[in-house]
């Protein structure tokens, strides 16, 4: 005779529950205390300010008139789709380029290993001004490093910064070059953690290289890709430093961010109710790609 499950019947959490695990609550509220100073009232304020014509001088409540002003202005639009080519051409690449060098370094022993993680991972401790003007220098159409290796080639000299057509590849390019170490770092632990006797036995039934990396060391990686793709399209998304620094926004607006058009809009036409309804949208456009990421790639792999 067939048994029909019996599904478990859920209890609603009272005070009671809540009075007993007090201890449990004790451990975590200085965490959620620094959490709520510094994301809750910050967001909730961000919300606030944005339903306002607010500037130094005067504060009318407008509804949501900064909202619809932002959605019809050609250089929020323009900065929006800079934001998307910007972010979508760095992680990618960023990541594909993480995978490799972990792929690669792997065999090797641990003293090796660590040597390599670390002079990737130093770029990311170093300080985004300083790596900024170090490219600054490196695409300077006078006497930098790459117009000289293209002059070797007998090639013409190129202004990559002052040109909008090279501006934010130029851009791109040095992010994924300097990026990545952290998530060199975190595979490299995670690979470290797939059992060895799953490519021992993968290599006696005569799978090749490529097939293992497809078919064991991709979907153990998975978790491990998923947080550097959410943590890195929200880092990049927000990219604002190498723009202060290198470009300024220009040539011609095609290097200007939502991030840095929020803090002209704020901090040089002090217009803090538009910047606020900007920096909104741009929260809210974080959540729908990670809510999309974890759609695609949230399935945990236990073994």
């Amino acid at each position: 005779m067939e048994q029909i499950p019996v599904k478990p019947i859920k209890r609603k959490t009272t005070l009671k529950d809540v009075w007993k695990g007090r201890s449990g609550y004790l451990f975590i509220l200085p965490h959620f205390a620094l959490f709520a100073i510094f994301f809750l009232v910050p967001v909730g304020w961000g919300m606030y300010l944005s339903m306002f014509k607010y500037n130094v001088f005067s504060q009318t409540f407008v509804w949501f008139d900064n909202y619809k002003r932002i959605l019809s202005d050609w250089l929020f639009l323009k900065s929006l789709k800079n934001t998307f080519i910007y972010t979508f051409g760095v992680v990618p690449l960023w990541l594909g380029k993480a995978l490799l060098v972990t792929v690669l370094i792997y065999p090797f022993r641990k003293s090796i290993q660590t040597f390599f993680k670390a002079a990737f991972y130093l770029p990311h401790v170093t300080s985004t001004v300083i790596v900024s003007m170090i490219w600054l220098w490196v695409f300077n159409p006078n006497f930098g490093l790459l117009n000289y290796f293209m002059s070797l080639l007998g090639l013409e000299p190129v202004v990559w910064l002052g040109r909008s057509l090279t501006a934010m590849p130029s851009l791109i390019m040095m992010q994924v070059i300097m990026g990545g170490g952290s998530t060199i770092v975190l595979l490299s632990a995670a690979m470290a953690s797939i059992p060895e006797y799953y490519f021992e036995a993968a290599t006696l039934e005569g799978a090749s290289s490529w097939v293992i990396f497809r078919k064991i060391t991709l979907p153990l990686l998975k978790p491990t890709i998923l947080y550097s793709l959410v943590m890195g399209t929200i880092a990049n998304f927000q990219t604002f430093s190498n723009i202060y620094i290198m470009t300024s926004g220009g040539p011609e607006f095609s290097t200007t961010t939502v991030a840095y058009l929020i803090y002209e809009t704020a901090f040089k036409n002090y217009n803090l109710g538009l910047a606020s309804a900007m920096s909104m949208v741009m929260f809210a456009i974080l959540v729908v790609l990670g809510i999309i990421q974890f759609k695609w790639l949230g399935s945990n792999v236990e073994y």
